[in-house]
């Protein structure tokens, strides 16, 4: 589902690539399950329903799309394993349904380099969306990364080998559309990128400010709001557990002085929110919910 948000005078879109279903412990870590199913139920295989969200920005240096989901390579087993369905152009029909195509987008940010967040990057080139030639998605945008994440991707080790693919960006490479940056960047008038290590090395954010309003796009930095609220529910994902806590606490009072709007970009229910003081320390208020889907459906 996608939402419409007015920062200032720019109009950012959270779109999603579609809802699918991920181990538990993979968002929750060392966390015990008897506390965090209190926030969202596991099904009894010990999955729980996660989205894939993006967000699009129409900013005053063209039409920016943060991150880009896991897209249609995957084949039936893959997507069987997360639940996920078919071929059914989940974050392209988000688009079009707020009056764009792929060739309207001038530039494509990952925030890093793991396959759920930039799997839609490129497709086949077939009719049917059949394996093929693979070609970028959007093709006329230029794509941005920043350079340690992509050294780490192409140079992938043991623990990170299954989740970086390069026919994710090669192809881009190939057709010299890809603008490889190092450290915080500024997009456009109303848009800046910065830094949050900590799920990889050198994963960005991205901060959208305009008119005295914020808006930061929080991608795996902190992929859940209950991980801003309680910063030592570190995801098993995160490659540096401490380097991730301390970059919520930053993130966290950046937020609270702009009284930004947080978009989490994994939280099934907690579309985005805003920090606001709690018994403990801040906590989100939630300003853009949505029911929790689950599919229980798994390919063996």
């Amino acid at each position: 589902m996608a939402y419409t948000v007015k920062i200032g005078s720019t109009r950012c879109h959270i779109l999603s690539d579609g809802l699918h279903q991920i181990d538990g412990g993979g968002f929750f870590g060392l966390v015990p399950r008897a506390l965090w199913q209190q926030v969202i139920a596991p099904n009894e295989r010990n999955l729980v329903p996660t989205d894939a969200r993006c967000l699009l920005i129409e900013s005053d240096a063209g039409l920016i799309l943060v991150d880009v989901g896991n897209g249609d390579k995957l084949n039936a087993k893959q997507r069987g394993f997360v639940g996920m369905d078919a071929r059914n152009e989940r974050l392209i029909g988000d688009m079009r349904r707020v009056g764009f195509e792929p060739e309207d987008v001038d530039l494509v940010l990952f925030t890093h380099f793991h396959g759920d967040h930039i799997g839609g990057a490129t497709r086949f080139d077939t009719p049917d969306g059949s394996p093929g030639p693979v070609v970028p998605t959007f093709p006329n945008a230029r794509y941005l990364g920043q350079r340690i994440d992509l050294a780490e991707a192409s140079f992938p080790n043991e623990r990170t080998l299954a989740t970086y693919h390069k026919e994710n960006w090669q192809p881009i490479f190939d057709r010299n559309r890809f603008e490889v940056v190092d450290g915080p960047q500024r997009l456009a008038g109303a848009v800046r990128t910065d830094n949050a290590p900590g799920h990889t090395a050198s994963i960005q954010v991205v901060w959208v400010e305009d008119g005295g309003e914020s808006l930061c796009f929080l991608g795996d930095a902190c992929s859940w709001a209950v991980h801003m609220d309680r910063l030592a529910w570190v995801p098993a994902f995160d490659l540096d557990p401490m380097t991730s806590i301390e970059t919520k606490r930053r993130l966290r009072q950046e937020a609270m002085e702009r009284d930004a709007l947080l978009v989490f970009q994994h939280d099934a229910q907690v579309v985005a929110g805003r920090l606001v003081p709690g018994k403990r320390g801040p906590v989100v208020q939630p300003e853009i919910s949505e029911e929790a889907w689950f599919d229980s459906t798994v390919v063996e």
